[in-house]
């Protein structure tokens, strides 16, 4: 049989049968302390995950000028890639790539059922995976402390939240960025004087000190090291939710392995490369113009221009594990998420109106005790 033309290999498919019963193995979040394991939930068999050799260094930085530069036809020359056949959420736009032969499913970000196409989308290959770290009771517990916490959320939602509703664990994509900066800048150096000045007040002459900037031109130089900046790749989840959800230790990143992915959903990044890195960049600016501050000195700082020199920028991407719960309550769809590794918890919430009307009145009430106690000892002196 003639091996497939270059762009149109099969979309990855990842099985891990059990080699006591056959039946699909698991990855267990619990057991990534003792360095990694599937697990067979219908015979209880355990089988531990390779680490890489000592030879291999799969966490390496990718070329991110290469990358940019590559052409559409023929991505594979900037980056690894793969073919992945993917589901596609008609509600969120979430791209999700299942294990194993799924074929439909019901998206994690937003509860709405979605199928899969029947064609393939090549992507740049993940480098690195950080394994879940909590297993779903443990992420179910966070979430309800959390909601336990919630000042006038329904009691419904709480009750409906926690009748053991299922948390979907899935992996979330992310672009990471390195980079070496050297950056000069022009502006000026602001030094604080007072200026002394007499001025009525009350037909009173009073004596005053005025606050003056004495501002000096200065040019100069300052250099940075990036590492590992933290780029979202995905559309499906608002950033107020993701950017409340580190630190994320990244440290303990594994190499891309499929086997972390066994049992779990993984979103396909939606952020191009490019979009990544304009956002990276973004944040590059933000941390040098605080270098440039804090290099001018003074009391005061204007920064006039700055051009920056970027090189061996690099990138990497990888995925970063979340579980998830989307309800449908009352009508409306509600999210939770839970940092797989921490179990901090970010997610919506509904207001109870008769909470707030109750708390309202309480309060009117207590005012209006204090304010009649005040009148009656007023009156009584």
């Amino acid at each position: 049989m003639p091996s497939p033309a270059p762009g149109n290999t099969p979309p990855a498919q990842h099985r891990f049968p059990c080699d006591t019963c056959g039946a699909d193995m698991r990855y267990a979040p619990g057991a990534a302390q003792g360095g990694g394991a599937l697990i067979c939930d219908h015979c209880g068999n355990r089988q531990d995950i390779a680490g890489p050799g000592p030879w291999e260094n799969p966490l390496s930085e990718q070329d991110l000028t290469a990358a940019l530069s590559a052409s559409l036809a023929a991505p594979e020359a900037a980056a690894e890639t793969e073919d992945r056949a993917l589901l596609a959420c008609p509600n969120c736009g979430a791209n999700i790539a299942l294990t194993g032969e799924s074929h439909a499913g019901e998206c994690p970000f937003c509860a709405t059922p979605m199928v899969t196409g029947t064609g393939a989308e090549r992507r740049i290959k993940p480098r690195g995976v950080l394994p879940f770290g909590l297993d779903e009771k443990t992420a179910h517990d966070a979430m309800n402390d959390w909601l336990g916490q919630l000042w006038f959320a329904p009691n419904g939602l709480k009750d409906y939240a926690r009748k053991g509703r299922k948390l979907h664990g899935i992996y979330v994509p992310y672009w990471t960025f390195d980079a070496a900066t050297r950056s000069q800048y022009r502006g000026e150096r602001g030094t604080v004087y007072y200026e002394t000045r007499t001025v009525m007040r009350d037909g009173k002459r009073q004596t005053i000190s005025v606050p003056k900037v004495r501002w000096h031109g200065v040019t100069g130089r300052v250099a940075r090291a990036f590492d590992d900046i933290l780029v979202l790749a995905s559309h499906a989840l608002p950033k107020r939710y993701t950017d409340g959800l580190p630190p994320w230790d990244l440290a303990a990143l594994e190499p891309y392995n499929p086997e972390y992915l066994a049992g779990f959903a993984a979103e396909a990044y939606t952020v191009p490369l490019r979009d990544g890195y304009i956002e990276a960049r973004a944040h590059m600016d933000g941390v040098i113009a605080r270098d440039v501050k804090f290099d001018i000195g003074g009391d005061r700082q204007r920064i006039h221009a700055v051009e920056t020199q970027v090189n061996d920028a690099s990138f990497k991407h990888i995925l970063l594990p979340v579980w998830m719960a989307a309800y449908k309550y009352r009508g409306s769809s509600y999210r939770f998420v839970v940092n797989g590794r921490t179990g901090r918890v970010q997610g919506e919430r509904p207001w109870s109106a008769w909470k707030i009307g109750f708390a309202v009145l309480a309060g009117l009430v207590i005012a209006g005790a204090i304010g009649f106690v005040i009148a009656m000892q007023q009156g009584a002196l």
